[in-house]
């Protein structure tokens, strides 16, 4: 699903994720654990049908080892619950969970709000904190639930296979020889090994539907007949999958940047690639509109063509004999999920062609692809989740074939995105099959997109759309941020205030289509750093 960047952006640069969503903190707890206690026990007695059977023990709540939730005040703990639902009396595993309680009176209370940043293999312990964002204090209602998912974070046991799996100057994405193809292989199928060797029998149990039975122990240790949720990219999917498998458990839920459930998960790759590169055209031709910032070309073709002679040039010899042409690649990458971070792009960008600037590129990767002991958690999960919920192709012949033929139309991710999923072919773990999403009997839920979404493409959110009957859709017209509401777009961010306000959604329209429009986040207007008007300036001369 979402490569690299397992992102939620919400609302502030507090809350922005690089390869494994982070966040920033939480606020104090409501209640106790012996008060949950004695609500979960209320909910166990007479059990619904459509609940998962396994009784959780209490919460205990303690402060929490992170600064950024102390100074939220909030509250931490982990929840016990079966690795394998299917024997729910063998193995057990905890899952980190964090609280921000609401602040208005009782009477005004509105339940639990759970959050999950996308991935599949992003950490939502600090998410509780983002109710705090939501515009006319309408997250005050709720209690605010982060967790870190089965495998990831500071759940315990967490999935790590090869922490310097991502490493400097890589081999080619693009295989131009058989024996580039053959690295590749050989190298995704190490990887997919170590996960074995590492994950034991954890990896048979990370699939979608073993989140959302998740879902629901939190709702029960929490002592709710409901739960409300809020789901970024991937987190949409666990929202359409808990809403089809107990749609009585569900209240409200916001899903932003909405996966299509017809193409889990191999082609749903296939169409971001294409999408992908639809994105970085529209990149480019913001670099040349601000050619007098950066003076990389005066059209978007041009500075597209600067792109490409410095990723082969890179190819060819690594900047720093550490950032080669697969790293120029993904330093770019995050231009085609979101504008946050444009300028530093093009910065880094226009430093490397006019001072030879490496050092930018590399703390940019870095950032995005820590290295050492544990670090490839969220790559092992997402892989662990992706490659079990649904078989991929095991033939690489079919594998060849397709990225061969969107790489000729879609150049800029298809080869890195295929690499990055190879390790899918030889992946051990139970494989599942994806869960026929059907909302029909769901409540009305928001839905939120822009035109342009490359990670989780607009069509998906239309598809949703029609299989929930009362759902809504709102569209950011035109924009290419993944996943984006809560960043003062007050369209869209206004509307999710009356939804958890009091449940009032925009008018649903008849027909294929979005049902309100809004700005999608807008693009930034840089200003030129003393950097590069340095090196404009001795470009020019």
């Amino acid at each position: 699903m979402v490569k690299k960047k397992l992102v939620v952006m919400a609302a502030s640069a507090a809350l922005v994720a690089s390869t494994v969503a982070g966040g920033t903190a939480l606020a104090a707890q409501r209640g106790s654990g012996s008060s949950a206690a004695g609500a979960q026990a209320a909910v166990a007695q007479a059990p619904a049908a459509t609940q998962v059977s396994y009784t959780p023990p209490p919460i205990k709540w303690s402060k929490c080892a992170s600064e950024s939730l102390q100074a939220r005040k909030a509250k931490c703990g982990y929840l016990v619950v079966p690795l394998d639902y299917a024997k729910p009396k063998g193995t057990k595993i905890r899952l980190a969970v964090s609280r921000v309680a609401h602040t208005v009176k009782q009477a005004d209370y509105q339940g639990i709000m759970l959050v999950n940043p996308g991935g599949p293999g992003g950490s939502g312990l600090t998410l509780s904190s983002l109710g705090q964002y939501v515009p006319d204090n309408a997250g005050d209602a709720y209690d605010w639930i982060g967790f870190d998912p089965r495998g990831v974070g500071s759940s315990k046991p967490a999935l790590t296979c090869n922490g310097n799996y991502t490493s400097y100057d890589r081999p080619k994405y693009v295989p131009k020889t058989s024996k580039g193809e053959k690295i590749w292989l050989k190298r995704s199928k190490g990887y997919a090994q170590a996960c074995a060797k590492a994950g034991g029998a954890l990896l048979d149990n990370l699939k979608t539907t073993d989140n959302v039975k998740d879902m629901d122990v939190i709702r029960k240790a929490l002592g709710q007949k409901q739960l409300n949720f809020y789901g970024f990219s991937y987190g949409s999917y666990l929202g359409q999958v808990y809403a089809t498998q107990y749609p009585t458990r569900v209240r409200r839920m916001v899903l932003d940047g909405v996966v299509d459930p017809r193409d889990v998960w191999y082609q749903a790759n296939l169409n971001q690639d294409v999408a992908f590169d639809k994105n970085m055209d529209v990149f480019f031709a913001w670099v040349a509109k601000n050619n007098a910032t950066y003076k990389l070309g005066k059209t978007g073709a041009a500075v597209k063509k600067e792109y490409y002679k410095q990723l082969h040039r890179l190819d060819k010899k690594a900047a720093g004999g550490k950032i080669g042409g697969d790293e120029w690649t993904d330093i770019f990458l995050s231009a085609g999920y979101y504008v946050f971070g444009w300028e530093d792009v093009a910065d880094a960008f226009a430093g490397w062609v006019h001072d030879g600037d490496w050092k930018t590129l590399k703390a940019m990767w870095d950032d995005s692809n820590p290295q050492g002991k544990g670090a490839d958690n969220g790559y092992a999960m997402y892989l662990a989740t992706q490659c079990t919920d649904v078989q991929w192709p095991k033939s690489w012949a079919k594998w060849k074939k397709d990225n061969t033929r969107v790489n000729a139309k879609a150049p800029f991710e298809t080869w890195a995105n295929a690499w990055f999923n190879a390790p899918c072919i030889s992946w051990k773990g139970d494989v599942g099959k994806p869960v026929k999403v059907n909302g029909a009997k769901a409540p009305a839920i928001l839905l939120i997109a822009e035109t342009k979404d490359a990670a989780t493409p607009y069509a998906g959110a239309l598809e949703v759309r029609s299989r929930f009957p009362k759902s809504v859709l709102v569209e950011g017209v035109n924009g290419t941020t993944h996943a984006g509401s809560l960043n003062g777009v007050a369209c869209t961010d206004d509307t999710v205030a009356s939804y958890l306000k009091d449940g009032t959604l925009p008018k649903r329209v008849s027909g294929r289509k979005s049902d309100k429009q809004c700005d999608p986040v807008p693009q930034p207007k840089p200003t030129a750093s003393s950097k590069q008007s340095k090196a404009s300036t001795e470009h020019a001369a």
